[in-house]
């Protein structure tokens, strides 16, 4: 079975900059799993510190009420990877999940991290880049004309593991036709 991983959608991330696309894109997916009745699963990062944007209990940690009525199970995570010390291992052997879909925000953080502790968990594991967005750019890593999620999506592409696809080729190799 398949799931969708929609990682840290929140409002402190959301809100940072115009992420519609990225937004939409998630949407899109997301819709294709419940057609399937297939699980989607949001991934939230919470610190306890009450000063963090990320408190557990700050609005800004909330997810994005945009998207957050789809979700099906919600995992909380306190490190950029949604295996560790969750119990998100436990709820997808549950579910029978063989084949992890990801998306959602940041692209070279928990994104990246996730997808590739699912492939070292033995999942597959398809990322689907423009369903990904950062709040980071080349300003931040100092880097000019870094593409960070191009960058990433090649990375993992280069790796022969992990599957990266945009949303046209998702729709495409997933015979999906609601775009």
């Amino acid at each position: 079975m398949k799931a969708l991983l929609v990682i840290d959608v929140q409002n402190v991330i959301v809100e940072f900059k115009d992420f519609q696309e990225e937004l939409k894109n998630i949407e899109n997916i997301m819709w294709d799993f419940k057609e399937e009745d297939a699980p989607v699963i949001f991934i939230r990062n919470i610190e306890e510190d009450e000063t963090s944007l990320f408190y557990k209990e700050a609005s800004s940690s909330e997810l994005h009420h945009s998207l957050k009525k789809y979700a099906d199970i919600i995992i909380e995570k306190k490190t950029p990877s949604a295996f560790f010390q969750t119990e998100l291992s436990e709820q997808l052997n549950r579910l029978e999940v063989d084949h992890l879909f990801i998306t959602g925000f940041n692209t070279e953080f928990c994104c990246q991290f996730t997808a590739i502790a699912a492939y070292d968990r033995g999942y597959k594991v398809t990322f689907i880049e423009d369903a990904t967005g950062t709040v980071n750019d080349e300003a931040a890593y100092e880097m000019k004309g870094l593409d960070v999620r191009d960058f990433v999506g090649s990375v993992l592409h280069w790796s022969n593991v992990i599957e990266v696809l945009d949303v046209e080729e998702y729709n495409e190799k997933y015979q999906i036709s609601n775009v």
